[in-house]
């Protein structure tokens, strides 16, 4: 089993484009249409690869949950990738900033960023193959606040 999309409601696609398209420049829009959603139209569209994609559509209203708060919904979700640095070059270059710096640790470097919806994406390369260095302190970074 593995997770094949994330389904994100955003006001405003071309800015959220942007900032995916820094991020995954290898991935395309694989799909787009319009439609109907409770009443009210929609665009949508898929943003990815033949693996793994994005759902966008552009039928927001209102603000995503303020991060730094307690409430309920989404913290972060998080990609893996083999060249961090890249990745952060890539999302300057595009007018993007590290949200918050991730934690030092001898076998993972990693970094958050907020896209324009709100949500906050981490980035992370492993430094290791081995899952018990992969994963260490995991939990208790869980549990910081940065």
């Amino acid at each position: 089993m593995y997770l094949e999309h994330v389904n994100l409601v955003v006001a405003d696609m071309d800015a959220m484009l942007q900032f995916y398209r820094a991020a995954f420049p290898h991935w395309r829009i694989r799909d787009e249409g319009h439609g109907v959603w409770h009443g009210k139209p929609r665009q949508w569209l898929h943003f990815g690869d033949e693996h793994h994609y994005l759902a966008l559509s552009n039928h927001g209203e209102g603000n995503n949950r303020k991060l730094a708060e307690h409430h309920v919904g989404l913290a972060h979700f998080a990609y893996v990738t083999n060249n961090l640095d890249a990745v952060i070059a890539r999302l300057n270059n595009a007018g993007f900033v590290i949200a918050k710096p991730g934690s030092t640790e001898p076998y993972r470097k990693n970094v958050y960023f907020v896209d324009p919806a709100g949500f906050e994406v981490e980035f992370v390369e492993y430094l290791s193959d081995i899952p018990a260095e992969r994963n260490l302190n995991r939990e208790a970074q869980q549990c910081e606040v940065q």
